[in-house]
């Protein structure tokens, strides 16, 4: 007879091991699968986002900033410091300890929260049955509930194979050991801008191949368009749109990468090749046939808005489901699984997920930009703020950028708020508050805001919405 738990979390990453803990808060006895591994072979919680994604990655994002700064920018302080020198191996180390201290962690919570963690692969069987398939045999383990968070996994493309040797996926990206005098980026979204940042900052000649015309469709065009000619004009992104990638070639050291640019072919030889065209479910393999667990048209578990599946017991979060692939979205989703279980109401409003990139200047934005506003005929008002002429943007440096805000013509209800900006990651809080107690740009307008700060930018924005900023010319 199988093992039996209330709860069974299939997932550890920010979506499973946050349902685990959510779940394990509510009294139920609880279990988590999770297949993930470190260098060293040990189980590591905490999924992509911990171990190969948003972590890793923003600790080289500030390292490499930190390098651009002292190369570019401490003189403007007064502050000389001679040639900088960079220590790749040290910086990877450094990302590699903060990623062990948070996967750590969560191994910690589950001790605290008493959750079983089971290493390996899970598969969902027939009867709530959870197969844990690891290279020390397989177990089936059942539950009253079971909770589907499989995550997603990078999208290969044929024409460049990943080998994470020369041509690399975001793991790969994120384990460099020297810096790359020539580095190709496939795809000019956030994961190529982000990994394409820190190794231009770090000295590599990048250059991004994006198979769309438009830059960051997602963003407000008047802020996609600034944050183009920042990252080419200004720090040196040599960013092709419309440039589709038609094969690659390998030597020993290099790759030679084929690709229509304007009508014509080019070639373009470099030491690495970043893959980031996005990413997929992981879903292959996640449920046995007879099992009849509903994939959508794009290989997502179908829920519907209590998140469960069309197998009783059976829920799924996260990446693996419909919704913006993102950590903070599935981490709610995997709270409100756990609290839908227990008889409680949850929701998740997917309209106000915040998106954020960290390049530098940062981009974030919650809700619809102008272009969606007017393709979705509304009668609606705009207002933005240069971080040009606020005062602690300016002593920190920080000259571009700004706030755009819209809101409905007739309600004065706030829509969207686009940042390009200093801790944009941090400001685009303001915005999401705002617009989940359905705020009004005047509730933003009549809230006082510290000075000197960045969030003046929001609230002059706000003010701008009706024409009457402050510290602008309207």
């Amino acid at each position: 007879m199988s093992e039996k738990f209330d709860v069974i979390v299939v997932g550890a990453g920010p979506a499973g091991y946050v349902a685990a803990i959510r779940c394990a808060q509510l009294g139920f006895n609880t279990a988590c699968v999770d297949k993930w591994e470190n260098k060293e072979g040990k189980q590591s919680l905490g999924g992509t986002c911990l171990n190969v994604g948003c972590i890793p990655s923003k600790a080289l994002l500030d390292s490499s900033e930190k390098v651009e700064q002292a190369e570019h920018e401490f003189a403007n302080h007064g502050i000389s410091v001679g040639k900088v020198k960079v220590d790749v191996e040290k910086m990877i180390a450094r990302k590699d300890e903060i990623v062990n201290n948070l996967t750590g962690g969560v191994a910690m919570l589950f001790k605290a929260n008493k959750i079983t963690s089971l290493h390996g692969h899970g598969k969902l069987l027939k009867d709530k049955q959870v197969e844990v398939s690891s290279k020390d045999g397989t177990k089936v383990y059942s539950a009253d509930n079971i909770i589907l968070a499989c995550g997603s996994e990078p999208i290969n493309i044929p024409v460049a194979e990943v080998d994470n040797e020369l041509i690399l996926d975001n793991a790969g990206a994120l384990d460099i050991n020297e810096v790359p005098k020539k580095l190709g980026v496939i795809g000019a979204g956030v994961i190529g801008l982000e990994l394409g940042s820190v190794w231009n900052r770090l000295g590599a000649d990048v250059t991004i191949l994006e198979a769309m015309d438009t830059f960051l469709a997602p963003v407000d065009k008047q802020l996609a368009r600034e944050a183009q000619r920042t990252f080419t004009k200004g720090q040196g992104l040599d960013i092709k749109l419309g440039a589709m990638v038609t094969g690659t070639k390998l030597s020993k050291k290099s790759v030679e990468v084929t690709y229509t640019f304007k009508g014509e072919e080019h070639t373009a030889t470099f030491d690495k090749l970043i893959v980031a065209v996005g990413r997929k479910p992981s879903t292959q393999d996640i449920a046995a046939q007879d099992v009849g667990l509903a994939l959508d048209e794009r290989g997502r578990i179908d829920v519907d808005d209590q998140l469960r599946t069309n197998i009783p017991g059976v829920y799924a979060v996260g990446d693996a489901v419909k919704g913006p692939m993102l950590a903070h979205k599935g981490s709610e989703e995997g709270v409100a699984a756990a609290e839908i279980i227990a008889g409680q109401k949850p929701h998740v409003n997917h309209d106000t997920v915040p998106w954020v990139i960290y390049t530098h200047p940062e981009i974030a934005w919650v809700g619809i930009n102008e272009e969606q506003a007017k393709e979705q005929g509304l009668n609606y008002k705009t207002g933005f703020f240069p971080f040009a002429a606020n005062g602690r943007s300016l002593a920190m440096n920080e000259k571009g950028g700004r706030v755009k805000m819209i809101a409905d013509a007739e309600t004065d209800r706030v829509l969207g708020v686009h940042i390009l900006g200093p801790n944009a990651s941090e400001l685009i809080s303001e915005a999401v508050l705002a617009m989940e107690y359905s705020a009004s740009t005047e509730d933003i307008a009549r809230t006082i805001h510290g000075h000197p700060t960045l969030s003046e930018a929001m609230h002059e924005a706000a003010l701008a919405v009706d024409g009457r900023a402050l510290h602008k010319v309207n």
